[in-house]
């Protein structure tokens, strides 16, 4: 099952705690920082601190509306970000430090204008949050790409405790990066890439059933690899263009957890899942039947 993904532009000062926070919203499934709206055509990051390149730090947010709608996320948003402050965000100064919401398509426009109408209604301070389409945006340097998952004791003037993640308390920390946060676990060196016990693989997260071992292979890439999930409707997918590649990313579609992705170059051509292991918790054929 294919979800067609929607993507949203955010400015909020320092983009490192921007995407920390934004990524761990559920239903935004990839998060990328980058420089938006500016007069260089080859912004660095050196070039952009100067404050005379136009352009806003920034987060792209690819999103599944259907779990999250673009309000929630711009309620979230406003968690973090002073909207009344011009050009300053925290102790950061400057006109890269602006904060605005861009928008990829029209059908967006109303509903950000919408929300920053019934935002000013509340509030006798001016908002000076920019609200327009998205001009340009390049990707930001490697290094600042997931930055605080990187150097989880970097700076970061976003207080990330304001996200209500309970829900995922009984994750272990590998599991909450894999599934919420979209990482990817080592090859060879976990827990179900060799294991080819009978039983059904379940979500991590939510106990939902995704894969069987009758669909399990050994296709020596390092992770486990099924020819099929359980059922089409347990999973959804969708194309994934981070790191520069494009993939078709697997999700689960109760818990909207990230497992892995798809490719098509198991036997003869056939699909191969190939998914994280930390995502899935293994149940064993006899315990499965007694429930």
């Amino acid at each position: 099952m294919f979800v067609k993904q929607r993507v949203i532009y955010l400015a909020g000062g320092c983009f490192w705690g921007v995407e920390a926070f934004i990524s761990r919203l559920k239903g935004v499934n990839q998060t990328e920082v980058g420089y938006a709206n500016g007069r260089d055509l080859a912004p660095t990051y050196e070039k952009v601190c100067t404050g005379r390149t136009g352009h806003a730090e920034c987060v792209k947010a690819t999103y599944n509306p259907q779990i999250i709608s673009l309000e929630e996320i711009l309620e979230n948003f406003f968690k973090i970000i002073d909207p009344y402050v011009l050009n300053r965000q925290g102790p950061d100064i400057g006109t890269q430090y602006r904060t605005g919401i861009y928008w990829q398509d029209d059908s967006q426009k109303t509903i950000v204008l919408k929300f920053l109408s019934a935002k000013q209604k509340l509030s006798s301070k001016r908002i000076v949050t920019e609200a327009h389409a998205i001009g340009s945006f390049y990707p930001a340097e490697e290094y600042h790409q997931k930055y605080l998952e990187k150097n989880p004791q970097g700076y970061c003037h976003v207080d990330l405790n304001l996200i209500d993640d309970k829900e995922f308390d009984h994750l272990t920390k590998e599991e909450y990066e894999i599934t919420q946060l979209s990482l990817t676990e080592a090859p060879f060196t976990n827990k179900y890439d060799d294991f080819f016990e009978e039983g059904v693989y379940v979500d991590v997260v939510d106990g939902e059933v995704l894969f069987t071992s009758d669909d399990k292979f050994d296709s020596g890439c390092g992770w486990p690899a099924f020819s099929k999930p359980a059922s089409e409707d347990a999973v959804i997918k969708h194309r994934d263009f981070s790191h520069g590649t494009t993939r078709i990313e697997v999700r689960s579609a109760k818990s909207n957890s990230h497992l892995g992705h798809l490719f098509h170059d198991g036997p003869g051509g056939s699909p191969r899942y190939c998914i994280n292991s930390a995502a899935l918790k293994f149940i064993p054929k006899d315990d499965y039947i007694k429930k």
